[in-house]
């Protein structure tokens, strides 16, 4: 059991106080900070500190010793890659509309690419790697969102509700056929629409998302949610698009899984996230990065419907688990406060976060003190860990998933 040293990722949708106040760090931050990535990405890869302070990459100890690192079952199934990503996500603006691949799809993508010899650094590439990127993301702040296209029926009222008048064929267009395969139709329309017909379109919905405002209509959070995207990205058909998604404001401790396909946006908060080790993006909208819309239709699912919010399963005394169907990761919440403590058994490799508080770790003979915007890697080797807090601390536990 030893700390992490872990990279901060600087986007221009950052934070320049929530991840700099995590670490302890001089707030605000000279430039926005995104991202806090913990793990074993070749991108940015965390470093073990060892007893004597010496720093070492994270994904060279996985590569010296798979089996004592990672367990033999998480070594035969990934070899000497950690499965799993750790973040601390902080958002000040809206990040692109996206969805990530399966692994099958990454896999096709990636070789495509490689055969078309686009480089792995150059801005055009989909696909960083061959795996892919499901994600589970749980708030730590209220956290806002969109996820996932919303049930067709209500999207069909919303639209009818904006007195857009040249946008009344897009509406019957899904109210001809509310199902996935009408969202599909209308999404695919409205995401490729010329440039001299957005110019037309945007305005009169934005100008009607203005009018519902006002007039407290039964959408006033959706419309703005447009408003904010259509002042901050002028003229982007990714605008049009939102209306089509659910909607999601997440309280701290709720959590949504977006599986492969899911599109959506992060909108404003901090939250933990933990995702497979991958960097594969598709972006339709909102980003002045590349945008490849028909890569992105590939990949993309219909499925309609809302996202279900998770609060965590109860798995032991003050030990709450997200559960998923994912096999690259599995996301635990840790409550501990004064005269308790939390046994956490485990087989496989263990990533935590502390992001409340100060807890003492004990794993065998090893204790180590743990404050918030700290972090620790425990190998599979381990002795099983206890947690113990004089003050109320919450930490977050990020192991493989559970197969």
């Amino acid at each position: 059991m030893e700390l992490l040293h872990n990279a901060v990722r600087a986007y221009a949708w950052g934070s320049r106080t929530a991840i700099a106040e995590m670490l302890g760090r001089e707030v605000p931050a000279p430039h926005p900070e995104a991202e806090l990535w913990m793990g074993a990405h070749p991108g940015d890869p965390s470093h073990v500190i060892g007893a004597d302070g010496v720093q070492r990459s994270l994904l060279d100890l996985l590569a010296e010793d798979p089996d004592g690192q990672l367990g033999s079952r998480c070594a035969d199934r990934w070899g000497s890659r950690l499965p799993f990503l750790l973040k601390v996500l902080a958002a000040d603006e809206a990040l692109s509309l996206q969805a990530h691949p399966s692994a099958e799809q990454a896999a096709q993508g990636f070789a495509a690419e490689d055969a078309a010899g686009v480089p792995l650094d150059s801005p055009v590439r989909n696909y960083k790697d061959p795996s892919a990127k499901p994600e589970l993301v749980c708030a730590l702040t209220e956290f806002h969102a969109l996820a996932g296209f919303r049930e067709p029926a209500r999207t069909v009222k919303l639209l009818r509700s904006l007195d857009a008048p040249d946008f009344a064929p897009y509406t019957e267009l899904l109210a001809a056929q509310p199902d996935a395969e009408g969202l599909r139709a209308l999404f695919t329309t409205l995401i490729t629409l010329p440039q001299n017909a957005l110019d037309v379109l945007l305005p009169q919905v934005l100008d009607a998302c203005v009018v519902h405002v006002k007039e407290h209509g039964e959408f006033d959070l959706e419309c703005r949610t447009v408003l904010e995207l259509g002042e901050a990205y002028p003229g982007d058909a990714g605008v049009l698009a939102a209306l089509l998604l659910n909607r999601i404001v997440l309280q701290p401790g709720e959590a949504v899984y977006l599986p492969a396909g899911n599109l959506h946006a992060y909108l404003h908060g901090t939250a933990v996230e933990i995702l497979a080790n991958s960097d594969n993006v598709l972006r339709c909208g909102l980003t002045p990065k590349h945008v490849d819309v028909p890569e992105l239709m590939r990949v993309l699912d219909f499925s309609c419907g809302d996202m279900p919010v998770q609060t965590g399963s109860p798995s032991g005394s003050g030990l709450w688990t997200y559960r998923t169907a994912c096999p690259e990761f599995e996301l635990s919440r840790i409550e501990v406060d004064g005269g308790r403590e939390v046994r956490v058994d485990h087989t496989g490799p263990q990533i935590l976060l502390c992001t409340r508080g100060v807890a003492r770790l004990t794993s065998g003979d090893t204790a180590l003190e743990l404050r918030r915007g700290q972090s620790v890697w425990l190998p599979a080797a381990d002795p099983a860990l206890v947690v113990t807090s004089a003050v109320p601390t919450q930490l977050f536990r990020a192991t493989p998933g559970v197969e």
